[in-house]
């Protein structure tokens, strides 16, 4: 995001990559890799930098130099570093950025939208017999702490679709599924939260295979993601094409899904079945 606004700012000052090298001691390459990202920022020559492209609004300046700073900071998930793998620390760091996220699921409830006793049984699926016990409360304090993007100032939008039998599966048993579908209840009538069920009586998509979520950011220079998550790595795909098609097989689950004014009914008959 940072390294976006530093290259809009240098092309609309008219200063090339050399010169605005030259600003900060370095060569026309790191302030390539400075604006897309690739490496981390001194605050100074941040500092230098908005100053040689004429930034004159202090609140703007302000706002950008702490993104230097945030960009040179760890973020909160790197504490959980001991039980998260790396493929996945990526992921989160992602969606902590992201304004908008679209998830497909045919197993499960998402993990933004799980309840605790939800993702403390997700987490010892088949894990239980040796996984120690700080590990699996490790381990559910990040799944349940990554849903603070659905409640902070700004939140993330979240447009989940679900297959039917998400719920009848039951995940830590009846009672703590019952108590996951009254949170679904809860989570779909959020403003920012769009939920769909994809009902057994619907063929579906005939493009959509597993599980995948798609992420757009707020910055035009960040290309929308697509994570598709597997048993030992994940998969990020960002090139247009691959990008476009993910996008119209979401389009085509959403259609085949039963319409958002239905979630709510379709919540209450799973919670009847129980």
């Amino acid at each position: 995001m940072l390294g976006g606004q530093l290259r809009r700012m240098r092309e609309g000052a008219g200063i090339s990559r050399a010169d605005a090298g030259w600003q900060i001691r370095a060569s026309e390459s790191k302030v390539s890799r400075m604006e897309l990202g690739r490496v981390g920022f001194k605050e100074r020559d941040v500092s230098d930098l908005l100053e040689l492209y004429g930034m004159a609004d202090e609140d703007e300046r302000f706002r950008l130099m702490e993104l230097a700073r945030a960009a040179n900071n760890p973020g909160w998930w790197s504490r959980y570093g001991d039980v998260m793998p790396s493929w996945f620390t990526n992921y989160v760091g992602l969606e902590v950025a992201a304004a908008l996220i679209r998830t497909y699921e045919v197993m499960f409830v998402p993990g933004l939208l799980q309840t605790e006793e939800y993702a403390r049984a997700m987490v010892q699926l088949g894990k239980s017999n040796f996984l120690p016990h700080q590990e699996v409360d490790q381990r559910v304090e990040l799944r349940v702490t990554r849903q603070q993007i659905l409640t902070r100032a700004n939140p993330a939008r979240l447009w989940v679709v679900i297959d039917e039998s998400v719920l009848h599966r039951p995940v830590g048993g009846e009672k703590v599924l019952r108590a996951q579908i009254e949170h679904l209840i809860m989570w779909s009538q959020q403003p920012n939260i769009t939920l769909q069920v994809m009902p057994f009586s619907s063929v579906g998509y005939a493009g959509a295979g597993g599980a995948f979520s798609l992420l757009r950011f707020p910055e035009g220079d960040l290309p929308d993601i697509v994570y598709i998550e597997h048993a030992a790595s994940a998969l990020y795909l960002d090139k247009l094409d691959e990008v476009d098609e993910y996008v119209a097989i979401m389009e085509g689950l959403t259609i085949s899904a039963a319409p958002v004014s239905a979630t709510e009914g379709l919540l209450k008959e799973a919670l009847a079945r129980i």
